[in-house]
């Protein structure tokens, strides 16, 4: 019978006899990427059914270095995906870009014209509110003004 902190655990993971080899072996081989070696350490450790150790999740962290918060991701990822999920866990997709290639072109040719009347130069300030005033793209900071010119390597930036 587990402990009962792991009863409380919403995500029990029970590894059948062949998922208990296939993480040993992995575990054991050193040829594994060692995130996947950890992952795999913290399911063998996470094991409940009989015979496995059912450490619960407190232990897991301090033994492995690992948060809590990343033990629970791995016993998700094993309940609700598998053994290939909870090792291997799916990058996230890339952020999507808020200027495409136009609004970046007219972005930089504002950037490099005269500044406003009372102006001896842009400021991200200033060019964000101008750039936002000619509703090329949705509105943007100026963080995203900064980035992009940064990236197209302009002087202003």
């Amino acid at each position: 019978m587990p402990p009962a902190a792991v009863i409380s655990t919403k995500y029990i993971v029970t590894l059948t006899d062949e998922e208990r080899q296939t993480l040993t072996r992995l575990v054991t081989t050193g040829r594994a990427a060692a995130r996947a070696r950890t992952h795999a350490q913290v399911l063998l450790k996470a094991d409940t059914a009989p015979g496995g150790p059912g450490w619960t999740d407190a232990q897991i962290t301090a033994a492995f270095a690992v948060s809590e918060r990343t033990v629970a991701r791995i016993r998700h990822a094993f309940v609700d995906q598998g053994v290939d999920a909870a090792l291997h866990p799916c990058p996230r997709p890339p952020r999507l870009r808020k200027l495409d290639g136009r609004a970046e072109a007219h972005l930089v040719a504002l950037a490099c014209s005269t500044p406003p009347d009372g102006e001896q130069r842009w400021t991200l300030r200033l060019l964000t509110e101008r750039f936002v005033a000619l509703e090329v793209s949705p509105p943007v900071s100026d963080e995203t003004v900064r980035r992009a010119l940064k990236q197209t390597s302009s002087s202003r930036g």
